[in-house]
C-alpha cells in the first residue's frame, strides 16, 4: 500500500468517499448513492471531530447509511416526484387522442395507420383503408383505435 494512503487521516478518506459517491450519483442517477455519500461525509466529519477507531467508524457509517436510506425512502413515499411530462419516452402513449389515417384496412381487428412519416400497427373495429381513426390507448407498440 502506498505511503500516502497509510499516512492519510481516516476522516479524509471518509470525506473523499462521500464526494466520490455524490459525483457517482450525478453520473449514474438513481437517487441512492447520494444518501450513502452523505453518510460517508457525516462519518468523516464525526471522525474529524472525535478520534475514533476504524471499526467504530465503520459501525457509524453503517448506522448512518441505514438511517439516511430509510429516511429518504419514507420522505419519497410521502412526497413522490411527479414528472412534468408523464409520457416522456413513451411515444405510443403520446399519440392517444390523435386522428390517424389507415394505410391498410383493419381486418379481423388488425391494420396499419400513418403516423408522421411512418406506419404503426393498429387494433380496433374493422374499417376501410383511408378511414380516419382516433387513438384511444396503446398496447406496447400497437395503437388501439376507434372509428371517428
Amino acid at each position: 500500500m502506498p505511503d500516502w494512503l497509510t499516512n492519510m487521516e481516516p476522516h479524509w478518506i471518509w470525506l473523499s468517499i462521500g464526494i466520490l459517491l455524490a459525483a457517482a450519483e450525478i453520473v449514474a442517477p438513481g437517487f441512492f448513492l447520494i444518501w450513502i455519500g452523505a453518510a460517508a461525509i457525516a462519518t468523516g466529519v464525526i471522525a474529524w471531530i472525535v478520534p475514533l477507531g476504524v471499526p467504530l467508524q465503520l459501525g457509524i457509517f453503517g448506522i448512518l447509511s441505514f438511517a439516511a436510506l430509510y429516511g429518504a425512502r419514507r420522505w419519497l413515499k410521502a412526497n413522490p416526484i411527479t414528472s412534468a411530462d408523464p409520457h416522456l419516452n413513451q411515444r405510443a402513449n403520446r399519440l392517444v387522442g390523435e386522428i390517424l389515417t389507415l394505410t391498410r384496412a383493419i381486418e379481423d381487428g388488425r391494420g396499419r395507420a400513418k403516423v408522421g412519416d411512418g406506419e404503426w400497427p393498429v387494433r380496433g373495429p374493422d374499417a376501410a383503408e383511408g378511414s380516419k381513426v382516433r387513438v384511444v390507448s396503446a398496447d406496447g407498440g400497437v395503437l388501439l383505435v376507434e372509428a371517428v
